[in-house]
């Protein structure tokens, strides 16, 4: 009976230091998301800033692509997945998503643990790297990327590239695609009467801008999905932790209930032991 008494107490300590792991697990994710989301306001701005410089350098009649490249050279595809796991089916998702469209696109593929999933699918992206672990990491990363992407178009790899992430909303992911390059600058066509004094030549202040504004959206996709994870592996640990809480109860109404057999079988040995010395007598 001390043996069984000895293992539900161990089993119930066990599952208490379990339920602290899940605890600071849930924690971190919910601070970093809370960050990303912070972030996402910022880069909005900065990505606004940009679009407004280049409406007012544009003037209404003028239609061209921002960089120039090869035609019908194929399609590109930046995939945003998790990056650490304990987020339930997070990088499943996304892959299953875009199933069709890896058979005939070159792929990006951002996270780690995306990567493993996907090559235990049989597929194995152009390009890989990890997502950092926190978000003043993400502009370096987009640096990154976007090196990558315009050296698969300088080579005639792709010529367009679609970004698809999640997001989260009402305790669901979402899956965002959108196309992110090239970019349409007929979208920002001014109709200013006045354009603005340039001290550079307006090709050259465009590629520059189309160029800062590309890395603004590579961030924003980024931060998408760097809150997304962290809100699905909030949600996990979440259910993780109420699957603890339960299995605590659980155990620890063993251990009372073990406590008082124990308890019985000492009564009762004693009474035992004590009807004993009374008959020998």
């Amino acid at each position: 009976m001390t043996e069984r008494l000895a293992d539900v107490s161990e089993r119930i300590e066990g599952i208490r230091q379990l339920g602290a792991v899940v605890n600071a697990m849930k924690g971190i994710a919910a601070a970093r998301s809370r960050d990303a989301r912070k972030h996402i306001k910022a880069v909005d701005g900065y990505a606004s800033t940009i679009a407004n410089a280049m409406r007012s350098t544009l003037s209404p009649e003028e239609h061209r692509p921002t960089t120039k490249i090869p035609a019908n050279t194929g399609k590109g595809l930046l995939v945003f997945c998790a990056e650490q796991g304990f987020a339930g089916a997070f990088s499943e998702h996304v892959l299953e998503k875009i199933a069709e469209d890896l058979k005939k696109a070159t792929m990006f593929l951002i996270g780690t643990r995306g990567l493993s999933i996907a090559r235990t699918r049989g597929i194995y992206p152009f390009w890989s790297t990890a997502m950092p672990s926190h978000t003043p990491g993400i502009p370096k990363m987009a640096d990154n990327i976007t090196k990558a992407i315009y050296g698969s178009v300088e080579v005639g790899k792709i010529d367009s590239l679609d970004v698809i992430y999640s997001t989260w909303h009402s305790g669901r992911p979402e899956i965002v695609r959108h196309s992110l390059f090239p970019i349409d600058l007929t979208e920002f066509a001014s109709h200013a009467s006045q354009p603005p004094m340039m001290q550079l030549p307006k090709a050259a202040l465009l590629d520059s801008l189309s160029a800062d504004y590309f890395h603004a959206l590579v961030c924003k996709s980024c931060l998408h999905a760097f809150a997304a994870e962290n809100e699905a592996r909030l949600e996990a640990m979440s259910a993780a932790a109420s699957q603890i809480e339960r299995e605590l109860d659980l155990f620890q109404a063993k251990l009372r209930q073990v406590r008082q057999e124990e308890i019985t079988a000492e009564i009762i040995e004693l009474g035992t032991g004590t009807a004993s010395a009374h008959h020998k007598k």
